[in-house]
């Protein structure tokens, strides 16, 4: 399976988790697949299993931000909203023969910005970057 075929097979996967389309999202997945949550220690065996997880997180909307990869390493940037708190997440693919077989996510909440330092002048764009440069 070349790239724009695991690319197709990502945008089909993450449509299919915006729309609640479990048997379209689960479709990435080998039978044996794992499913990581370094942040609370947990590992999910199995597509049945990773399905049925993700079936007890209602009202989740997802907003991708981007996709990159290239052969069997995949990586997307996105905002999942549950009932409208958003967290933002990074979901670590690795593929065999055309299915995930390893996935690894991780989620940030939002913050507030840092204090700025004492001889530190901060700039913020219209997108909220933030960037530091001495004063």
């Amino acid at each position: 399976m070349g790239d724009q075929d695991i690319r197709a097979a990502l945008d089909r996967h993450w449509a299919a988790s915006e729309a609640g389309d479990d048997d379209a999202e689960d479709e990435i997945y080998h039978d044996d697949a794992v499913l990581e949550y370094p942040q609370s220690g947990e590992r999910i065996r199995g597509r049945l299993a990773i399905r049925t997880t993700r079936g007890l997180l209602p009202d989740k909307h997802f907003t991708i931000r981007r996709v990159l990869g290239h052969d069997d390493l995949w990586v997307t940037e996105y905002v999942i909203s549950y009932a409208g708190k958003p967290s933002y997440t990074v979901s670590i693919m690795e593929f065999r023969d055309g299915k995930v077989f390893r996935e690894t996510q991780y989620f940030g909440d939002p913050f507030e910005p840092w204090s700025v330092p004492s001889g530190l002048n901060r700039s913020i764009s219209r997108q909220v970057k933030i960037s530091w440069c001495l004063a």
